[in-house]
């Protein structure tokens, strides 16, 4: 009677350890399928006659790159039309024209390192200071923006903390925030949540996240998912 206990025992424990470990995998898989993804979702239609901020941080416009620097020699700079961006930049450009919105670089009076992977490392010893770096760009007239597109890159599972900067400056109450977000797939972390606890007021929706390998050949992702806004 024992033993036949210990083998019911021994059998339940079995079949737990197999639907968990079948669990995990499926979980790892759907986590490797969504890395490197494009995924969004708003629940906003923009009014054809609202006034557009698309506003963003992006690496290539925030570092000490050597002059004449081959946007091929780093998934994280990329080139518009002859000038020097990042993954974010490139992304924010292509909105700007789907949404005929105003763009602006947020940019700081202290620029990151001219390798990627220093720049992230600075950003993450700000991150744990809860730094704000000054900024030596800034919006004329916020004022008169009634939707604000925000976009940055994910480092550390957080915004840049320059990025925050931005939102000490400004009020955007009344408005709607839609983030974007590049990544090498953790997409969004809390971000949102951030965005929200720094801007109450605001109405912030989750907006667009993409991948740093593929942002480069996303340009008709982004403007449909633009244009699934209202925005023509």
């Amino acid at each position: 009677m024992r033993k036949k206990i210990i083998a019911m025992i021994i059998t339940g424990i079995l079949a737990v350890s197999v639907t968990a470990c079948q669990s995990d995998g499926e979980q790892s898989s759907s986590q490797s399928q969504n890395s490197g993804q494009t995924e969004s979702s708003a629940n906003v239609e923009i009014p054809e006659d609202a006034n557009i901020l698309v506003a963003y941080f992006t690496y290539g416009e925030n570092a000490k790159l050597p002059d004449g620097v081959d946007a091929s020699s780093s998934a994280s700079i990329q080139a518009w039309d002859g000038d020097t961006t990042g993954n974010t930049g490139l992304a924010a450009h292509w909105i700007s024209d789907a949404a005929g919105g105003d763009l602006f670089s947020i940019q700081t009076e202290e620029k990151y390192p001219g390798d990627y992977d220093d720049t992230v490392d600075q950003g993450q010893e700000e991150q744990s200071e809860n730094a704000r770096p000054k900024l030596s760009s800034h919006v004329d007239h916020m004022d008169q923006y009634d939707v604000v597109f925000l976009g940055y890159p994910n480092w550390w599972g957080d915004m840049p903390m320059a990025v925050y900067s931005f939102l000490d400056e400004y009020d955007l109450s009344g408005k709607t925030v839609i983030p974007f977000v590049t990544s090498g797939g953790s997409g969004f972390s809390d971000t949102v949540s951030a965005i929200k606890e720094e801007e109450p007021d605001a109405d912030v929706q989750e907006g667009l996240e993409l991948s740093d390998s593929e942002t480069a050949d996303s340009e008709d992702e982004v403007k449909s998912w633009v244009e699934s806004l209202g925005v023509n």
